[in-house]
């Protein structure tokens, strides 16, 4: 592998794939890959957030990163310069999401972008939620296609853009932020009606009588009509996303309704990606669109209609290790992307209080579950990418919404954690290799007996 010459972008020019002047997706050899402009197998391997104008502490307007990035470069062009020749030094090839553009052309080499989170349902909600903006909606395809066109078209043929995110994890049913359900909550209320009139239609395909649904929601309503005009009760049950549940398996009751709840997060889930992937494709054609960066495994329906709409399934990993957050996905038939993962050491200086991901004692530790990690990832056929968050450390006062973690590449002095940047160095050298074989590795551990 280390005699296949690459591409200016740092893909392998082997004559496997067929250069198109933009990134792109193949399986070669049952295995995922991007493919680059020159037509190099390629794969993303990123840091996020590398940006100048790095977090303000909370409830400021104080930029510790940039005030020493300004004393220590004199300008922001001489950093662009600096840390564009930096992460190549690393084995780095891509800028993750919320990076300076400018930065893909600054140093010797281009580097790869996954040009930004276009947010179009979290901007369209405009504080009214998700999914209360009411998706359904033909406004929202209006709101998607502008959006898009602003987001998106300036770019559209910029040969550096590996594509864009359409947002960035959004609740697909309970999670750490709560345990609310998509369905009871367009229900509860007149604020979606579009959405309404869908998950009503639903609910009367999936129930003989107004009394069966009854019986499992615990409502008392009567009539279709007025489920579709009167607040339906408290959500009769509630899961645990921390815990597997197994009353819904005893209730057939329970059952029931987290099947209804499941069906209308998938239809949800086709209408976004379907009205989202369509936006983003028509502003820039030459692009990939890289799903929503799911924050956790949301349901089947869900991720079945990312794979059927998206060119790439994002997520966000914070576990120690990937393997069944990426099988969790690979049915859907699409190549995965590590948006965002990361490991935090406590011996950083930072409180590490607030944020994801785990924490580890020193940055021995960070490198070493960065490798185990990545190595991980690589050894499934359908992992095209992987980005770290993020590029520099947390301010110890805490960003925008308190974190407060030892997340970066650097210091908030932009001061390099050698021994980190070295291993990510070894780990990105050898990718290519590792990942080359996925199929083949994969398809030997099947065949094994078991112990």
């Amino acid at each position: 592998m280390t005699d296949i010459p690459r591409t200016r972008w740092g893909g392998l020019a082997d004559g496997k794939a067929a250069a198109t002047g933009f990134f792109r997706v193949e399986q070669i050899d049952g295995v995922w890959w991007f493919v680059d402009p020159d037509g190099g197998r390629f794969l993303s391997k990123g840091v996020t957030a590398v940006n100048f104008d790095h977090d303000n502490v909370k409830g400021t307007e104080r930029h510790p990163y940039r005030e020493a990035c300004l004393h220590k470069y004199g300008s922001r062009d001489a950093w662009r310069s600096a840390v564009a020749d930096r992460l190549h030094r690393w084995g780095f090839n891509t800028l993750g999401a919320w990076s300076e553009p400018e930065l893909a052309s600054a140093g010797h080499a281009p580097l790869a972008s996954a040009a930004g989170v276009v947010y179009l349902a979290t901007a369209y909600s405009d504080g009214r939620g998700w999914p209360q903006s009411d998706p359904f909606a033909p406004a929202f395809e209006t709101f998607a296609q502008q959006r898009a066109r602003e987001i998106c078209a300036p770019r559209r043929d910029d040969q550096s853009v590996l594509g864009w995110f359409i947002d960035n994890e959004l609740q697909w049913g309970p999670d750490w932020r709560g345990e609310n359900e998509l369905l009871p909550v367009i229900l509860r209320d007149g604020v979606a009606p579009h959405s309404r009139k869908v998950a009503v239609e639903l609910l009367r395909s999936r129930y003989g009588s107004i009394a069966d649904f009854n019986a499992v929601w615990g409502s008392s309503v009567s009539s279709w009509d007025a489920v579709a005009t009167e607040p339906i009760a408290a959500p009769p049950f509630t899961r645990n996303f921390f815990t597997h549940d197994h009353a819904q398996e005893r209730d057939p009751l329970r059952g029931r309704y987290f099947a209804d709840c499941d069906a209308f997060a998938g239809l949800l889930a086709e209408r976004y990606m379907a009205v989202s992937a369509a936006a983003i494709r028509a502003a820039a054609p030459h692009h990939l669109v890289l799903g929503s960066r799911f924050a956790y495994a949301p349901q089947p329906q869900v991720i079945a209609a990312a794979g059927r709409h998206c060119d790439v399934i994002s997520i966000n990993c914070y576990d120690a290790l990937p393997d069944a957050v990426i099988d969790a996905y690979a049915g859907c038939g699409r190549p995965c992307l590590i948006g965002e993962f990361s490991f935090r050491g406590d011996d950083a200086g930072l409180p590490n209080t607030q944020g994801a991901g785990p924490r580890v004692e020193t940055q021995a530790d960070r490198s070493a579950g960065f490798a185990r990690y990545v190595g991980a990832a690589l050894r499934h056929p359908n992992l095209i990418g992987y980005h770290w968050f993020l590029h520099a450390d947390q301010p110890a006062e805490g960003r925008w919404d308190g974190e407060n973690s030892n997340y970066g590449v650097v210091s908030i002095d932009d001061e390099v954690y050698a021994e980190l940047t070295e291993a990510m160095r070894v780990v990105n050298d050898d990718a290519e290799w590792l990942h080359a074989g996925a199929a083949a590795a994969r398809r030997h551990v099947a065949t094994q007996p078991a112990a």
